[in-house]
């Protein structure tokens, strides 16, 4: 049946309507990573005839997007009888062939699926493009991103603030090149207000060094007074919110006059803090009053069990991923309370998540807080779940992982590098953990484990030990089997 691209929304919703196995692919032509993986989905689709496999341009299709929570390229989303029952982020053949297979039946009655048996039509090239993708799969996936070389930094600083109102897109305001980077220049257009662009297809260095700059791994990328407002998922709900004029009036940026000289922010100003909110006595003491009403608050759109809006929903999904118990507070029931918040918090959006009387952020934060860790680490910290509980959970991350000194391009220690060196020429896939980044998880970890030295090897949440056992296992060619039994 082959690869069928889809073109709108309608159009998927009638595939997944049918009942069968739909394996959809979202893609971006600039993604290599997208144009490996686009091979093997393709000859999955010879090896499974009976299930849909359909392809969807990330970015021209922001609707398809939005509505399977697509935030990086490539994604995979696995549906059955009308529903998703997994998701795949990143290019990882294996687990593309695993999942496929676990959807649609195996391609051998008995036998899991691999990248070595992809089927009879999977040829040389796309074979060798797998096993390039299994050496990047091969190392770790990184807990917190390596920062920018302060050249480059210097210079994305210089950018986002080179105009109180800063654009990072995909083209031009003329001629965009993405259906979300159009959209975002319409909303800006309509808020009447001046802005300057980038097109980061001119330059790579910025496209990918804006990335890891900024946390947020999508384009376009929308900047006031050099503070991230959120990529075309948040400006469009901004937007429609009414959100968006708020921000800029909060930057002191208005419709009048835009200077197109480098801005920096207000001395003393943070997130979550001002000097004087300019609110009244009674709905400030309201106010502290609902924040202060549960450890764990999240003000939103809608309720748990009925969210409003696509953000609320997925900082409700964070959270009982976390298995925190939180309390609510519905904004749309009251709107003294949602302008008021935006004032006392100097947050301009919805959700907002406080822990502790805190204010941690909004759902593009909290996400990558818990893409990092992070999120879990200050749960901890806060008292809000135990320090065994986090380990517990960080050890199962993934079934093989390392608890090292640096990382495994960049070892911090000869035991660490050793082990590393075990783990790799034995072909075996693992991640990793630097224990000199959180120093909570490095003295946790040994008492934990019972054992008082990195790194330790963990198979399966179980210790196997440290870099003696390792070696010992390597050299009996144990090592092999005991991380796959």
């Amino acid at each position: 049946m082959g690869v069928k691209d889809v073109k709108s929304k309608q159009e998927l919703d009638d595939f997944v309507k049918e009942g069968s196995a739909v394996m959809i692919h979202f893609w971006a032509s600039w993604c290599e990573a997208s144009k490996h993986m686009d091979q093997v989905f393709s000859h999955l689709s010879t090896d499974f005839p009976h299930a849909r496999f359909l392809r969807v341009e990330a970015e021209e299709q922001p609707e398809i997007s939005e509505a399977y929570s697509v935030s990086a390229v490539p994604f995979f989303a696995f549906v059955k009888d009308g529903k998703t029952i997994d998701t795949l982020e990143g290019a990882y053949p294996s687990e593309l062939a695993n999942k496929v297979s676990k959807v649609a039946g195996s391609i051998h009655a008995g036998e899991p699926a691999a990248p070595a048996s992809l089927g009879m039509a999977a040829g040389p090239s796309v074979l060798e493009a797998i096993q390039d993708i299994a050496k990047v799969d091969n190392s770790s996936r990184a807990i917190t991103p390596s920062p920018a070389p302060d050249a480059l930094k210097n210079r994305l600083q210089k950018l986002t603030n080179s105009h109180p109102i800063m654009l990072f897109m995909k083209g031009t305001p003329e001629e965009p090149k993405c259906g979300f980077s159009k959209k975002a220049v319409e909303i800006l257009k309509a808020e009447k207000v001046k802005f300057g662009t980038f097109d980061i297809l001119s330059d790579n260095e910025v496209r990918e060094g804006l990335k890891k700059f900024s946390n947020w791994p999508t384009y376009p990328q929308l900047y006031c007074k050099g503070e991230l407002l959120g990529g075309s998922d948040i400006i469009i709900a901004m937007h429609e919110g009414g959100e968006l004029k708020q921000a800029f009036s909060d930057h002191g940026v208005g419709t009048a006059d835009v200077s197109k000289s480098n801005v920096t922010e207000p001395a003393g100003q943070k997130a979550g803090v001002t000097d004087s909110t300019g609110l009244s006595s009674a709905l400030t003491s309201r106010l502290e009053g609902l924040i202060n009403s549960a450890p764990v608050m999240l003000f939103m759109k809608g309720t748990p069990d009925e969210p409003r809006c696509g953000f609320s929903r997925k900082v409700v999904d964070i959270l009982r991923e976390e298995k925190v118990d939180f309390k609510t507070f519905n904004i749309l029931s009251d709107e003294e309370v949602r302008q008021g918040l935006k004032v006392y918090s100097n947050w301009s959006s919805y959700p907002q998540l406080y822990i502790k009387s805190e204010l941690i952020g909004g759902s593009d934060i909290v996400l990558e807080m818990q893409k990092s860790g992070e999120l879990e680490k200050v749960l901890v910290e806060k008292g809000i779940i135990p320090l065994e509980e986090r380990l517990k959970k960080l050890v199962n991350s993934t079934p093989v992982l390392l608890f090292m000194k640096g990382t495994p391009d960049a070892p911090q220690c000869g035991f660490s590098s050793k082990v590393v060196n075990a783990l790799k020429e034995e072909g075996i896939k693992f991640g990793s953990f630097d224990i000199l980044t959180d120093e909570e998880v490095r003295q946790g970890l040994k008492t934990f484990s019972n054992w008082p030295t990195f790194p330790q090897l963990y198979y399966k949440g179980e210790l196997i030990g440290g870099c003696d056992i390792v070696l010992e296992l390597k050299t009996n060619g144990e090592l092999a089997s005991t991380l796959s039994e």
